[in-house]
């Protein structure tokens, strides 16, 4: 530990945190207090446009108005875009919005901050929800620093490995029951090529927090590497680190995806539809698109733990999960409609109206019971269950941690840091600079957080 007369005052660190979030968003405009937030039988809902969000939002007024009598007005944004309005109308206590999609990587960090309305008191009353039905480190990764809820998940994923099953037959390659990452590089290189414009695997490359150093580290982890150790001296030098950057920026440049350092989430998904890579490591959400009827690979798709080294798993955790704002003006109404959003009941809905595969699951024990969901998803859904039973957001390297996170590091610094490393990581599988270069600069990233935070 370095020396505490370094410390910056308590009152300093809060504001810089806050600073963080709010950063990008002090240039523009915003409704203040005096805007208009919820009232009466309504309340406002801000949240990101996925696939699943949207449908909630089609479903709502038929269903949950209806029931209720609450209305409900949504703003759905693009997720960077929904990210810093959350941000601004929750740091400054607005009040516009009564509830919104926010992370397991916001969730403690607002809490800490006040900015969130506490769930305990509604859950404690509202046996009908069954919050022990919901998976237990989602419930963990949305607890505040003083043990209470401050989220709901709406649905919830770890990572693993998908691989294409005819592929592999045709090369005589087999998938491990628990692969190694080492293995995960050999059936690569043996499966590149194995059919025109194929490559032996899709991993993200794309710069973004939560684009390439998501599944980076995690590999990081297995590897024995940490972004700071529990002193919080930055480690993005120490030898494990390199050794596991190199690995990735390596495989993913040599057996990869054409254009990988523009390649995201979305590249891949493409990519492992289109048939252009035989394996993909990502999100387990990832399973459901590429099994929907009509998707060229359904039924071709096995599915392996996300791949380790020293560590016994290592995949990811994440959810989009409900937060009501501390100073909503409606937080019963508020949570009527988080509670029926990630309830038994709305999964019921979505799989009787959408379909079982359009199902927000990855958050509760009953969906994987469910026989119409495990019909459904019987070839990814065991394996989705036992990858976000197994992840470890406390404890997921080898070494003790500062902060929570598999993928991030739980302190509101991360989105700026997090997005100054991965542009250089994906400036280094461009080939544009050496691994060596990128970690050094990135290494000089992190001290400055290490300044910050030692002796704490």
């Amino acid at each position: 530990m370095r020396t505490p007369s370094r410390r910056r005052p308590r009152a300093t660190l809060a504001a810089a945190a806050a600073g963080t979030l709010l950063a990008p968003l002090l240039s523009g405009c915003w409704a203040g207090a005096g805007g208009t937030g919820s009232g009466g039988d309504a309340i406002n809902v801000l949240m990101v446009n996925n696939p699943q969000m949207t449908e909630l939002q089609k479903l709502t007024a038929a269903h949950f108005t209806r029931e209720t009598g609450i209305k409900v007005n949504f703003t759905v944004l693009p997720e960077n875009d929904v990210r810093d309005k959350i941000s601004q109308d929750f740091a400054n206590q607005a009040g516009q919005y009564d509830v919104a999609t926010l992370s397991n990587y916001e969730i403690p960090i607002y809490a800490r901050n006040g900015w969130l309305h506490e769930m305990n008191s509604y859950v404690a009353k509202d046996p009908s929800y069954d919050e022990q039905d919901v998976l237990q480190p989602m419930r963990e990764s949305l607890t505040g620093d003083d043990g209470k809820l401050y989220g709901q998940p709406f649905y919830g994923e770890s990572s693993f490995l998908m691989y294409r099953k005819d592929v592999f037959a045709a090369k005589g390659l087999t998938m491990p029951a628990h692969p190694t990452w080492q293995q995960v590089a050999d059936l690569a290189a043996k499966a590149d090529g194995a059919r025109s414009g194929m490559r032996g695997i899709c991993l993200r490359g794309l710069p973004g927090w939560g684009e390439v150093m998501a599944p980076l580290t995690t590999v990081v982890n297995t590897f024995g590497g940490t972004w700071f150790d529990k002193d919080w001296t930055a480690r993005l030098d120490s030898p494990a680190f390199v050794k596991a950057t190199k690995f990735y920026v390596g495989l993913v440049r040599e057996h990869g995806e054409s254009g990988a350092a523009q390649s995201g989430f979305a590249e891949c998904l493409n990519n492992m539809t289109q048939g252009k890579v035989a394996m993909w490591y990502d999100a387990t959400s990832a399973a459901g698109l590429l099994e929907a009827d009509g998707s060229p690979v359904k039924g071709k798709l096995g599915y392996a733990p996300a791949p380790v080294e020293r560590t016994k798993s290592s995949g990811w955790l994440y959810t989009w999960a409900w937060g009501i704002q501390q100073a909503s003006r409606n937080p019963d109404k508020a949570w009527k409609f988080v509670s029926w959003a990630s309830s038994k009941g709305y999964e019921q809905l979505v799989g009787e109206t959408s379909g079982w595969s359009d199902v927000p699951a990855g958050k509760r024990a009953s969906t994987y019971t469910n026989a119409a969901y495990r019909a459904s998803a019987a070839a990814f859904q065991e394996m989705t269950k036992e990858a976000i039973e197994n992840s470890r957001p406390n404890d997921p390297g080898v070494q003790p941690r500062p902060a929570p996170g598999i993928q991030f590091v739980g302190i509101p610094e991360f989105t700026d840091l997090g997005t100054k490393v991965s542009q250089e990581i994906s400036s280094a599988i461009a080939g544009r600079q050496s691994t060596d270069s990128a970690l050094k600069k990135s290494q000089q990233l992190a001290e400055r957080i290490s300044k910050e935070y030692e002796g704490r």
